[in-house]
């Protein structure tokens, strides 16, 4: 099994779950009231009520966050916009940097400003020839 870095928010989060609800005997995060596999069918009626109680009602007649998994593509949009370097981004996806950038190019949003900045930034105080 790989190992992902994670940031430590997320850890103190893992830890407060694990610390309150415990793990299952093999050592699943999730598990039913008897210790067991939760159910798919479970999963998505929690799912179907957390969207409904976290996002607007146009948003949930969306496709938007329909299922767990889309999460990952959030979370990797997301990633791609505060500046993580790609090559970081894929490797904590379980991706090639070729194949992120081809699915996630089209979500970078924004950057041109952010970019500028830092090229200028580089560039100041670079004794240029004359």
């Amino acid at each position: 099994m790989s190992r992902v870095p994670i940031p430590p928010a997320l850890v103190t989060i893992l830890r407060e779950q694990i610390e309150r609800f415990g793990v299952a005997k093999d050592g699943r995060l999730f598990q039913s009231e008897r210790g067991n596999v939760v159910a798919a069918s479970t999963s998505s009626r929690v799912w179907d009520e957390a969207r409904r109680l976290a996002l607007t009602p146009r948003q949930v007649d969306s496709p938007l966050a329909g299922r767990p998994y889309d999460l990952r593509h959030a979370a990797v949009s997301l990633w791609l916009n505060a500046g993580v370097p790609a090559t970081e981004v894929a490797d904590r996806a379980g991706r090639s940097v070729d194949v992120l950038l081809k699915v996630y190019a089209k979500c970078i949003d924004g950057a041109e400003a952010t970019v500028n900045d830092r090229i200028a930034e580089a560039l100041t105080g670079v004794a240029w020839p004359v």
